[in-house]
């Protein structure tokens, strides 16, 4: 990766935003890069919206904050909305079908990922929708490798729920896999 990367995660309060954004920023220092990670919510713990942006370079962050997104990682409806606009031209949108209807935006790519339906089919657990879609975005974009997301989470997410998670990581490569596949048939066809 050469320069910066800029991405932002969002939802509302209790899918897992922060922990997601906590995740990924302890990640990228897994694999050797400078981050900086922020998050905000609502005043209400669950049901408003929040965010966590985190930004990626190989050298010292000069602003912490997200200024244009290269990477939308949306959760739900009224925080996609809201963050829309702050991804800057020919972005990635990866969305979660179960919570998200993108609207036009032709500069940008949109991913969907059915990260909630897949969490509670595959894995009888809703919670872990947010590592879901994490593991999805990072094998259909590449933002950091496989093993330093493994890593983290083996690190961040307390021992009971351990296993849980790291089966989330298989369901959403899977289907960061099967997105990737889809979107290159749809180029090639077009």
């Amino acid at each position: 990766m050469a320069g910066i990367k800029e991405i932002r995660l969002c939802g509302f309060g209790g899918q897992g935003i922060v922990l997601a954004g906590a995740i990924l920023g302890h990640a990228v220092v897994k694999d050797g890069q400078w981050v900086a990670e922020s998050n905000s919510y609502g005043a209400a713990a669950r049901g408003g919206n929040c965010k966590a942006d985190v930004i990626i370079s190989d050298s010292p962050i000069i602003f912490p904050r997200v200024i244009k997104a290269d990477i939308l990682i949306a959760m739900y409806q009224s925080a996609y909305e809201k963050c829309i606009a702050d991804v800057k031209e020919n972005g990635i949108v990866i969305y979660d079908e179960q919570f998200v209807s993108p609207g036009e935006n032709g500069d940008l790519k949109h991913v969907g990922i059915p990260a909630t339906r897949a969490a509670v089919t595959e894995l009888n657990n809703r919670q872990v929708a947010n590592i879901v879609i994490l593991s999805a975005a990072v094998e259909a974009t590449g933002i950091i490798s496989k093993e330093a997301l493994l890593s983290a989470v083996k690190e961040d997410v307390p021992e009971r729920f351990l296993d849980l998670n790291l089966k989330a990581i298989d369901v959403g490569g899977k289907l960061g896999i099967e997105a990737v596949q889809a979107n290159r048939r749809l180029e090639e066809g077009s």
